[in-house]
């Protein structure tokens, strides 16, 4: 009994001195541990007492075990709500100091011109329309003129998926997809995403973007996609600059125009930004062929109509003096704030 009153006065003495949780750690295994706890091993030697003292000190050391855990579970409430207090304390918000500066983000050069032409074409009477870019073979060839085996598709590699999916060459297919949804008249503009197997190099990219436009009614001229398209190239580039159109061939449309647009760099006197020629390609576009139409069910003796697309990356190097392609798709801040 006398062992187990000098065990008591011991815990005591260490109970008293536990000041954070490694030392209550350290107390709870000394005393409380099931393979060298020094209140175990008291219990465990009961066995060897006289039979006629092993109740009493049975009964003694229960009653120590329930205070030795009673008081350090208690320091132990003691010692978390002081790691919590302090805690609190380390994360006070001092609500006079002044607010932190998040730098604000900016929309992106691409999206910028994108928005820019898609709000011209609104204010004529566009609607923007968009589809899907893991497209059906059908979709981005077959109903735009371009058979299987025709010799076009040689100009566009392509991202097959499986033989009948791929990644689409071009937002054609939205015009496509729209004329089979609504009857003339159509008046549609389709920006987007497109893929090709481009190598990456200053003026090239597998991803890029186009924005192209649609328009069908009946009495379609040729005369109305050059006005729409000067219009627009001078709502675009500025009204003092002049347009051409020059004969041009694309598998959709008959006839094809390619359209320049007088250099914006030298005003159109020869500079090195124009190749000395006055003039850069801005687009391509024509009258719609008689075949698309009859793959969306228009009849194309009641019905004409005018494509056109245009890059719109292309179009962005030009009107920010961007000489190199990737600089758009590398998310460098120094280059994108600049255009904030």
């Amino acid at each position: 009994m006398l062992e187990v009153e000098n065990l008591v006065q011991e815990f005591r003495r260490e109970f008293e001195a536990i000041k954070n949780l490694e030392q209550w750690i350290q107390a709870r295994d000394r005393y409380l541990s099931r393979e060298r706890g020094l209140l175990t091993r008291a219990l465990r030697s009961i066995g060897r007492l006289p039979p006629e003292e092993r109740p009493q000190v049975g009964k003694r050391l229960n009653e120590v075990k329930e205070q030795i855990e009673a008081l350090l579970e208690q320091r132990l409430s003691e010692l978390k709500a002081q790691m919590t207090a302090a805690q609190l304390e380390r994360q006070r918000v001092d609500i006079t100091l002044p607010g932190y500066q998040y730098p604000l983000g900016m929309r992106h050069p691409l999206q910028q011109v994108r928005e820019e032409f898609e709000r011209i074409f609104v204010r004529m009477g566009f609607m923007v329309m968009e589809g899907p870019e893991v497209e059906e073979d059908y979709y981005n060839f077959e109903a735009l003129n371009i058979p299987a085996n025709h010799p076009a598709r040689a100009d566009q590699d392509t991202f097959y998926i499986t033989t009948s999916l791929l990644l689409r060459t071009h937002t054609s297919p939205v015009q496509v997809r729209a004329m089979e949804k609504l009857q003339p008249p159509v008046r549609i503009v389709c920006p987007g995403r497109v893929f090709r197997r481009d190598a990456p190099d200053a003026t090239h990219s597998p991803m890029f973007h186009q924005i192209e436009g649609l328009v069908v009614d009946e009495g379609i001229t040729m005369g109305d996609l050059k006005g729409t398209l000067e219009f627009f190239l001078r709502e675009a580039f500025g009204s003092e600059i002049r347009v051409r159109f020059r004969p041009g061939y694309f598998q959709f449309v008959e006839p094809g125009a390619e359209v320049d647009i007088s250099c914006i760099f030298c005003g159109g006197n020869a500079c090195r930004m124009c190749k000395q020629s006055g003039w850069i390609e801005i687009l391509g576009a024509g009258m719609v062929h008689p075949n698309v139409f009859r793959f969306v069910k228009y009849d194309p003796n009641k019905y004409t109509g005018f494509a056109w697309g245009m890059g719109i990356e292309r179009v962005a190097q030009l009107k920010y003096g961007i000489d190199d392609i990737r600089l758009f798709f590398e998310n460098d801040l120094r280059f994108l704030r600049q255009f904030n």
